[in-house]
């Protein structure tokens, strides 16, 4: 904490998707942050719309039961859908229910793009009950996004070869028309204008992203982590100047990407943006581990598996790490506890990241990148051996009440 000082922004990695560890250890930084130092913002690589409803639960308030959407349904399911998240919720709930100034409570918001279609249906159900006449052109306006509601890839795909129109002026009309009558909307109801504004920019967002991820792939890439960024930024500037927020993405997301073979590549993320925007005030802290079990899939929508995490590298951080004769530490590197530790660690050496997906008979090709670990985070925390994110059961969630955020 003393460290982190008076930051505005905290950014918290992980080294998988899939490790209770990096969940855990989030989620008690988060909580001092929020009780020590007032952050009102957790901000998280997920979809708007699944966000959304944890932010009603830990709020103690309804979604809106004209969504026909399941929060965090979509592949990957165990990412957020877990029991380490199940607590931390729990933890914000009591602390809501506890802080009586709204202000000074902490709101759940999602950063990610891949809500094409539950952003659209959050906008025109929005939209009937403040505006119904401009829902029916929003309507028909989306429709043309409506063929590929099951695989929004193959938009992008047809697009691409000219055997579809584009769907981009439809969707950024909707927005302008949202836009335009933000002082006649927002009168109404303030939030529910912000959630409904911020589910049109991700359609806009999402259809250039599907529509460019064919044949650009660093460009979709950067549509992806700049929506984030300034989804964030949209929900600071919300929430009021003074706000503090604690964002939970990947490494290669919260990690200064110029620090990275990423940089070479074209490549920016949310971590570079936030530390262009706000220097000293954003802390990046990444995670690691050596060996042990984690949470994956073998390919994209496949079945999740528990995996045997393999030992480090030898050219990489990791095994440097592991070769340290304490287990579990923290290693700080802007504010070093001794110069020549950070000076050392400066040339770039591999750095593994796994994903949803782990593939470990292909890891060094796969898995492994290089990068400067001092440039790239301001700290680095170290689990020499993790385990797998307990996944929450569909016996579990069904025994959940209505107001749950996961009760499908």
């Amino acid at each position: 904490m003393t460290r982190i000082g008076d930051s505005q922004v905290v950014l918290l990695g992980e080294a998988s998707h899939g490790t209770a560890e990096f969940y855990e250890m989030r989620a008690r930084i988060t909580q001092e942050l929020i009780e020590k130092k007032g952050f009102t913002i957790v901000a998280v690589e997920a979809d708007w719309p699944d966000a959304a409803h944890l932010d009603h639960y830990i709020h103690g308030t309804e979604p809106d039961p004209l969504l026909e959407s399941k929060p965090f349904s979509r592949f990957p399911t165990w990412m957020w859908a877990n029991h380490s998240v199940l607590e931390f919720s729990h933890w914000l709930k009591a602390h809501n229910k506890k802080t009586k100034d709204p202000s000074h409570q902490v709101g759940f918001y999602g950063l990610d793009l891949y809500s094409l279609f539950s952003s659209i249906e959050a906008v025109l159900n929005y939209l009937d009950k403040v505006d119904p006449k401009t829902a029916e052109v929003a309507r028909v306006r989306y429709g043309c996004l409506m063929p590929w509601a099951s695989d929004p890839g193959m938009y992008g795909q047809v697009t691409m070869t000219k055997q579809y129109r584009e769907c981009e002026m439809d969707v950024i009309a909707t927005l302008k028309d949202l836009l335009h009558k933000r002082m006649e909307y927002s009168q109404a109801d303030g939030e529910q204008f912000f959630n409904a504004e911020q589910n049109a920019r991700l359609v806009t967002d999402a259809e250039r992203y599907y529509r460019t991820m064919y044949y650009a792939e660093n460009s979709s890439w950067n549509q992806r982590d700049q929506h984030m960024f300034d989804t964030l930024q949209s929900v600071i500037k919300f929430r009021g100047p003074q706000s503090k927020a604690v964002i939970w993405e990947h490494n290669s997301h919260v990690g200064d990407a110029r620090a990275t073979q990423m940089s070479a590549r074209g490549e920016l993320n949310i971590g570079q943006l936030a530390r262009q925007e706000y220097g000293d005030k954003a802390y990046n802290i990444g995670f690691g581990t050596d060996h042990g079990t984690v949470a994956a899939a073998s390919e994209w929508g496949g079945p999740m598996e528990i995996k045997q995490v393999q030992p480090a590298h030898i050219d990489s951080y990791e095994r440097l790490c592991h070769e340290v004769s304490t287990d579990n530490f923290l290693l700080p590197l802007r504010k070093p506890l001794k110069e020549i530790t950070r000076k050392k660690l400066l040339a770039e050496r591999l750095e593994r990241a796994i994903g949803v997906i782990y593939r470990p008979e292909t890891e060094l090709q796969s898995h492994y990148f290089y990068a400067s670990l001092p440039n790239q985070f301001d700290e680095y925390i170290w689990f020499d051996e993790t385990r797998a994110v307990e996944p929450l059961a569909k016996e579990t969630i069904q025994g959940m009440p209505d107001t749950f955020p996961f009760g499908l």
